[in-house]
């Protein structure tokens, strides 16, 4: 990593930013189709519908893969999510046991065996986030480094005597292996939790799951975005 690189990666957060919201846009068109879909569709249909929001959802996850090896810690503090959204955030992302409040409140017809099954993958999901938090502050502690929201903004290489600058350049390169490494984790984690859910469920229960969290994503962001719209007319009228 080079010196001063966290102050260079504006387009590349730009560009980032861009995609994310053309990204929402079909999210949108994704969640309506999903209100108006006919419930008597062919199986086939549904499971062409389920395809493509799962490959939607990948998309984004490529592309945030991307992003997060330019520089993973941006995304512990995103410039494209209002404040509302970033208090969700776990490990740079939503956390994996959501899926299963989510399931319970959007499929009121699960049956034993599939309630048995989704309690065992919510315990396994549940280890599994335990062990990648203690990862992360491990990692953290290991390098003395401070938290990792603004980390990127705290860097401030350039303030250095160059005499230091190589070090603390190679300290900054292990802390972002190592804390990519955990995003990545985190990101498999929360693919292969939704997919585990999908493939407990019947196609018609998926596309509620689905619903349910696409509701839940844009409900958070549209609150979020009023709130900020708040706040900027209450610092406008106290400014004028």
């Amino acid at each position: 990593m080079q010196a001063g690189s966290f102050g260079s990666n504006s387009i590349n957060v730009n560009s980032f930013e861009a995609f994310y919201q053309g990204w929402l846009q079909r999210q949108e068109h994704f969640l309506n189709e999903l209100t108006t879909f006919d419930q008597e569709s062919e199986e086939d249909v549904m499971r062409n519908l389920i395809s493509r929001i799962l490959a939607h959802y990948q998309e984004y996850f490529e592309e945030k893969s991307k992003m997060s090896h330019i520089n993973v810690f941006y995304m512990f503090s995103p410039t494209w999510f209002t404040p509302l959204e970033k208090s969700f955030l776990w490990i740079a992302g939503f956390k994996p046991g959501l899926a299963f409040p989510l399931v319970m409140n959007s499929v009121n017809d699960l049956s034993e065996n599939q309630v048995e099954r989704i309690n065992r993958l919510r315990i396994e999901t549940r280890i599994e986030e335990k062990n990648l938090m203690d990862k992360l502050v491990n990692i953290q502690e290991s390098v003395a480094a401070p938290p990792l929201i603004g980390v990127a903004q705290q860097y401030g290489i350039e303030m250095l005597p160059d005499s230091e600058i190589g070090e603390v350049d190679e300290e900054m390169e292990t802390l972002r292996r190592a804390v990519e490494d955990v995003v990545t984790a985190a990101d498999r984690l929360r693919t292969r939790t939704a997919d585990n859910v999908v493939g407990i469920l019947s196609p018609l229960q998926s596309l509620r799951f689905l619903k349910g969290a696409a509701q839940l994503q844009m409900r958070i962001r549209m609150v979020g975005m009023q709130r900020e719209a708040e706040r900027r007319h209450q610092m406008d009228t106290y400014n004028g």
